[in-house]
């Protein structure tokens, strides 16, 4: 396994040569060796504009070919990558490069303009225009990193608040991508599909874990299930790698009755719990195992998973990775540990947990205690064999005159209903109970609303108190810019 992320082009290049490593569907492929190739120019190009190592660099580009050798120019310069997701509004990422102090930025030339007004630093910029005249540069080897050189400072989502900026090392970056890719058996015969977006940092294990086992990867641009469904026919595909949401919407989409999903071998899922009905319903449809996995922007990437060689354990997010730990902390008692299938806070410690927000250490003093200990905000249990369950995010759940209600729960028992396509539950201010549950549900195709219907199913099912108090029908569900489905967004619509 590679030490650090400087490594890995010119590792890929010299064990899978001209073999084609990426395709952009719709676009362009590269060969593992023109990847490194093109990146150690671009490196020479961005260090005679004065950039080197330790300097962070912004990485504002879509999917595609120029993200891919931008990246690993960074790596092979001893840089260090601020990945901004391009879904991203100006302002955000003008606060973002502002907060990292970036020294340059790698950016889409039509949002270059919008994002220098919202920053109050003026880094070096780099958009595609200047990409041909970088490539021209000279060839430069990969920097000498050490394994625990700052290599990536990956900002959170923001959901209660400003993003943090976790630091990553090369060693955790690369501890992930390597675990990853021998717990899921990737191999150079796998044919992976994805459309995640490669700054976060699923998708670019994803990316990443490609390059490492020398697999063929499809990158599809924009996700359309329509689109996956052909492309996983067309170009033989052996591994989709995917959200909930997006096998929700293969699920429901008319293609799946026809399409041709034979050469799948095993899919993966994370980002987000997923009931245990749409799970079994992936597995049979597609005729594969899903793999569940868990991760977070403060562990570099997944760190809990499931091997397509073990028995299939639905519902649960699978083992810790080898060197990593989970301990379930008690909701009842602060420091305390909860009790043997009791449900608690998911605590994980290890070399892939960032050792501290960038420049904010009450942040990291809040997430991580003295002995390593990362608070994750996700609630789960470990079953006797040690098998992690995620039963919700803790700010998710929702206390009804004094009782409490996982979202998730309540979203398991909706899946379990034919006219529900996905959904959404959240917690709506009372005055007498504190908060009710409120179903968002976006419903299958063909079937009519019914709120009397799902009240009977739901009743069927649930203790009263966590029966949906409302049935809210709608299109869709509001969605992070990695696909999770954002239940703050109904919480608090404005």
């Amino acid at each position: 396994m590679i030490a650090t992320m400087a490594e890995l082009s010119g590792a890929a290049a010299a064990r899978y040569g001209t073999r084609t490593a990426v395709t952009i569907l719709g676009g362009s492929s590269i060969s593992f060796h023109d990847i490194d190739a093109m990146a150690g120019r671009f490196a020479g190009g961005l260090a005679a504009l004065g950039l080197g190592r330790g300097d962070r660099i912004a990485l504002h580009l879509p999917n595609g070919l120029d993200w891919i050798i931008a990246y690993h120019a960074i790596a092979r310069l001893g840089g260090v990558v601020v990945p901004c997701n391009i879904l991203l509004t100006p302002a955000e990422v003008g606060w973002i490069t502002d907060d990292a102090e970036v020294a340059g930025q790698i950016v889409a030339s039509d949002r270059c303009d919008l994002i220098r007004t919202a920053q109050k630093g003026s880094p070096r910029t780099i958009t595609e225009r200047d990409f041909a005249r970088l490539l021209a540069s000279d060839w430069i080897n990969a920097a000498s990193c050490d394994p625990d050189d700052l290599f990536t400072i990956g900002y959170t989502s923001g959901t209660t608040g400003r993003p943090k900026g976790a630091n990553q090392t090369h060693r955790a970056v690369a501890g992930s991508v390597g675990m990853t890719a021998t717990i899921h058996a990737r191999h150079e015969g796998d044919r992976i599909l994805t459309a995640l977006p490669f700054p976060h940092v699923y998708g670019n294990v994803v990316l990443n874990a490609g390059l490492l086992a020398g697999s063929a990867l499809f990158v599809l641009p924009r996700f359309d299930a329509g689109d996956a469904l052909a492309a996983i026919a067309r170009h033989e595909i052996t591994l989709f790698e995917g959200v909930p949401t997006m096998f929700y919407q293969m699920l429901t989409h008319p293609d799946v009755e026809v399409a041709d999903l034979r050469t799948l071998r095993r899919c993966t899922v994370g980002g987000q719990t997923m009931p245990l009905a749409k799970i079994e319903e992936v597995v049979t449809r597609f005729g594969c195992p899903l793999l569940e996995l868990w991760g977070m922007t403060e562990v570099a990437g997944p760190a809990i998973t499931h091997s397509p060689y073990w028995p299939a354990r639905h519902g649960s997010i699978g083992l810790p990775f080898p060197g990593m730990e989970v301990r379930i902390g008690s909701l009842q008692q602060a420091g305390g540990i909860a009790k043997p299938l009791e449900a608690g806070e998911i605590l994980v410690r290890g070399p892939l947990v960032t050792k501290s927000y960038w420049r904010n250490p009450r942040a990291t003093a809040e997430a991580i205690d003295a002995e390593g200990w990362l608070a994750t905000g996700d609630v789960g249990y470990a079953d006797p064999d040690g098998y992690i369950f995620v039963v919700d995010r803790l700010k998710d759940m929702i206390i009804t005159g004094g009782y409490n209600i996982y979202p998730a729960e309540v979203e398991q028992v909706l899946a379990t209903h034919p006219a529900v396509a996905m959904s959404a539950v959240v917690g709506v201010p009372d005055a007498e109970k504190g908060e009710l549950a409120h179903a968002y549900i976006v419903l299958a195709a063909g079937c009519e609303p019914d709120e009397a219907v799902l009240n009977t199913h739901c009743r069927a099912i649930l203790a009263p108190y966590k029966v949906p108090r409302r049935y809210h029908f709608v299109n869709e569900l509001p969605r992070t810019s990695t696909g999770k489905i954002l239940r703050r967004a109904l919480r608090d619509p404005s």
